[in-house]
């Protein structure tokens, strides 16, 4: 299957040779939510996103040229939820494919009445059930539109890690399911009732389509604006933090 994806998809990207330190830093100016990070902890996350590189496929889309900029910035994007969780929380599948911007996929769906309908779903990323990771490359971080993409598919990865994407991936040891449920539901509700109600809200309004989406969208807040998250869904953030093994707020007030 990953044959046929590099068929259809371009070329799989070399290795990436040794990193110069202005490059990282060129690379890390456009990830500024990276700043919370202890000087350790940044060290070795630029070491799992090489490894990370190494042990992916990874392959342009429509004639997208993959630089060494452009796979250290989603490499580091990816391994940073998994900083302290380890490159094995991204087992079972070996794929990324980079798309220039926003891509089209194809849906066919069945109505309750047995319709199948066609259509074309424009998205910034996908993330595949033991398949591949799709993502955008956006040259000018506007062009995201608030989105960061990255954080957002490999926080489905993880929520895939126990079954489809539901909003509940598998918690560590000393986590509790209904601790969890908790947490999340009342904030799921009540963030979809402000959508409904038309409020403006800071979060993504996409986080009210599934639970699935408000668990990859929090996660995306979680890193890059954590005071954010923590002053409305605290009891989010909790356990986002328990899951992570991570405190962006208390490492950007730092």
């Amino acid at each position: 299957m990953l044959h046929a994806l590099k068929q259809l998809f371009g070329k799989a990207a070399p290795p990436l040779p040794a990193i110069a330190p202005a490059q990282w830093a060129r690379v890390e100016a456009g990830l500024p939510f990276l700043d919370y990070l202890a000087a350790a902890d940044r060290s070795r996350l630029r070491e799992m996103a090489l490894k990370f590189i190494a042990q992916k496929e990874w392959s342009g889309a429509q004639g997208l040229t993959l630089t060494q900029d452009i796979q250290l910035s989603i490499a580091l994007q990816a391994c940073l939820p998994v900083l302290n969780l380890g490159l094995d929380s991204y087992r079972g599948w070996v794929g990324v494919i980079v798309y220039p911007g926003d891509f089209v996929i194809q849906r066919r769906l069945m109505s309750e009445d047995g319709v199948v309908h066609e259509f074309d779903d424009n998205v910034a990323g996908e993330a595949w059930e033991g398949g591949p990771v799709l993502v955008s490359w956006f040259d000018k971080a506007e062009d995201a539109d608030g989105m960061n993409v990255v954080i957002h598919e490999f926080a489905h990865k993880l929520d895939m890690l126990n079954g489809p994407p539901d909003g509940l991936p598998p918690l560590h040891e000393g986590m509790h399911r209904q601790a969890w449920i908790d947490a999340f539901e009342p904030a799921y509700l009540d963030f979809c009732n402000r959508v409904d109600a038309g409020e403006d809200t800071t979060i993504d309004p996409y986080a009210a389509e599934h639970p699935a989406e408000f668990f990859a969208v929090t996660s995306e807040v979680y890193f890059e604006v954590p005071a954010l998250l923590h002053a409305e869904y605290p009891a989010v953030y909790e356990q986002l933090r328990q899951f992570y093994r991570q405190d962006p707020a208390t490492g950007l007030a730092r």
